[in-house]
């Protein structure tokens, strides 16, 4: 990694953590006030409303940020190499197709809603009316989306990041205010939640908008060429263009790959809570399945389905921060160097990625598992949420924390596979580990409850990281896997140090009411962090200098810093330095 390349990744990776941090702990707050206003249980409510936000979070995944932002950042940074100008044009029109389409899709979605509305039960009919309700979301989260992974190409990373806390922020507002005076049933309650989500999407896609139009405003315009979705903004293209055609068509043929391949876990979690949803036992309904042979028991109590969503919460935390952060500012890079032919520069970045994000993803794991209840407790424990809810949310998150180094560590190995134009093999590691999934989510579900379903996405998570691991090597440039080994080796090293620091904190602090509950989590977590960042330092970990150079013993040596890889990567064109100090001079 070329020394500026390695502090552009440094600050992205700070910027985008740091916002992530923000919204993380806004999720947070918001999950704890929706607990206390909907519970876990009271009448399924939070059942239906967690399946109906999963239907159009996970659109939100494949659609936008997921795959369509991934296919579309190489094909915008091949652009952004040879003509800046060209580029933003690309962009604009990548928008308007966009929004065609998704107004297609949300009006064929409406309509099918109304007619399941029409043939559903009472039960059935909560869930497909508050999917109806958030379908609108679709469109404008979609295109806030693909707004962020224009703005990352062109290395503004700090609004995307930030532009996430909308979603909490509208989701919060709802939850103090709009529900509480719009309604007094928690159904009435649910819809106004929704209602709130599809305000805070909206006011996310404005926000990055009108940042992009200001770098827009920057470049010489053709008004001829202008469509009326960003006439605003002066941004030159023309849908009609043929090269815009042909880009669209490099971006959407993988489209379907990738989808499935970089959505797999939250396809498990949205199979998981389906199949939990199908086998809660209903409040007043037999204790048999009736559409199973042999009188076969529910193996699920109500509030399953809810107790994974929350679980979830958790877990995405730290996935958020680490895996999510890290994809987010090192697949630019790996585009560039995709673009110039360097493989070696590609595998040496994604290699120190790869070593950053298990590095911290192996205390965020101890911690989860040691301090799951008192969290959930701290979180979630007021008003309808009671002490067994707790219970359950706490068990279920420790499954899920089996996987988080996987979790972590996929959305980064995923990219640098479509850096290079390669869906086809991590389609078929998907496929893999969502059938893996399915099968032990029956065949954990009886024994296991809940909690089964989440280490059923836990073990699936983690075979289809090393069958993509093993096939990157293999197929397109060798990871230095003794470098990757050395380093988890020094992290595992670290987190046990982190959670014996834990587990003493935790023995000497009394137990009590939430105060007392607050404060162990807190000296636990500083304990924690203390002991494994001071192992580190001790253990002179290269990770630590990526991090934080100056509290590090020595420079990171990262693998793209060998001489081979530095002859072979060559410096950013002149006309490219140039464009983006313009870029930065007027960015917001």
């Amino acid at each position: 990694m070329h020394p500026t390349e390695r502090r552009q990744f440094r600050q992205g990776f700070w910027a985008t953590t740091l916002g992530t941090l923000a919204s993380r702990v806004l999720g947070m707050l918001r999950d704890a006030t929706t607990a206390n206003l909907l519970g876990l249980a009271a009448g399924g409510v939070m059942d239906a409303f967690v399946v109906a936000f999963r239907i159009a979070n996970l659109s939100r995944r494949l659609l936008g940020e997921g795959a369509l932002a991934t296919s579309y950042l190489p094909v915008l940074a091949a652009e952004l190499e040879r003509d800046r100008e060209a580029a933003l044009g690309l962009a604009a029109a990548v928008l308007t197709r966009l929004a065609g389409v998704l107004t297609l899709l949300v009006l064929a979605g409406e309509a099918i809603c109304g007619l399941l509305w029409i043939r559903s039960g009472p039960d059935a009919r909560l869930l497909v009316g508050l999917t109806a309700a958030l379908l609108p979301y679709l469109w404008f989260i979609c295109l806030a989306a693909q707004l962020s992974a224009t703005l990352h190409a062109l290395g503004k990373f700090r609004l995307p990041a930030l532009a996430a806390t909308m979603l909490n922020l509208g989701w919060l507002a709802g939850a103090w205010w709009v529900a509480p005076y719009l309604a007094q049933t928690a159904t009435g309650r649910a819809y106004a939640l929704a209602g709130s989500i599809v305000v805070a999407g909206a006011l996310q896609m404005v926000v990055q908008l009108a940042a992009l139009g200001q770098l827009g405003r920057g470049w010489p315009t053709n008004k001829s060429r202008m469509s009326p979705f960003t006439m605003p903004f002066s941004i030159p293209f023309s849908v009609r263009d043929e090269n815009s055609r042909l880009a669209w068509q490099r971006i959407m043929r993988p489209m379907g790959p990738i989808a499935l391949a970089l959505s797999v876990t939250q396809l498990s979690t949205l199979v998981d809570s389906s199949l939990a949803w199908l086998l809660t036992r209903p409040a007043d309904g037999p204790g048999t399945i009736a559409w199973l042979p042999g009188g076969v028991a529910y193996p699920l109590q109500a509030g399953a389905t809810a107790a994974l969503y929350y679980a979830e919460r958790f877990y995405q935390f730290p996935v958020g921060l680490l895996g999510v952060a890290a994809a987010t500012v090192i697949f630019p890079q790996l585009s560039r160097h995709a673009a110039r032919g360097d493989r070696a520069a590609l595998a040496g970045d994604l290699t120190s990625g790869l070593r950053l994000v298990v590095c911290l993803a192996l205390p965020a794991t101890a911690g989860l598992v040691l301090l799951a209840e008192p969290l959930a407790q701290l979180v979630l424990g007021h008003g309808a949420f009671n002490a067994v809810d707790v219970a359950r949310t706490a068990s279920t998150t420790r499954a899920y924390a089996v996987g988080v180094a996987a979790y972590c560590a996929l959305p980064l190995l995923l990219r640098g596979f479509y850096a290079l134009g390669d869906a086809r093999r991590p389609l078929y590691a998907a496929a893999s580990a969502l059938a893996i999934n399915t099968v032990l989510d029956l065949a954990l579900a009886w024994p296991l409850g809940e909690s089964g379903f989440a280490l059923a996405t836990a073990i699936s998570s983690l075979v289809q990281l090393l069958l993509l691991a093993a096939s990157f090597s293999r197929r397109h440039a060798a990871i230095a896997w003794r470098e990757l080994a050395t380093g988890t080796l020094k992290a595992t090293v670290a987190t046990a140090a982190s959670a014996a620091a834990v587990v003493f904190v935790c023995a000497i602090t009394p137990a009590g009411g939430m105060g007392a509950v607050a404060i162990r989590l807190a000296l636990a977590t500083i304990a924690g962090g203390l002991a494994f960042f001071a192992a580190l330092w001790g253990l002179d970990s290269d990770e630590l200098a990526m991090l934080w150079p100056r509290a590090s013993r020595r420079k990171a040596t990262l693998p793209a810093d060998s001489s081979a890889s530095k002859a072979s990567a060559p410096r950013p064109h002149m006309s490219a330095q140039r464009g983006a100090r313009q870029v930065s001079s007027l960015a917001p």
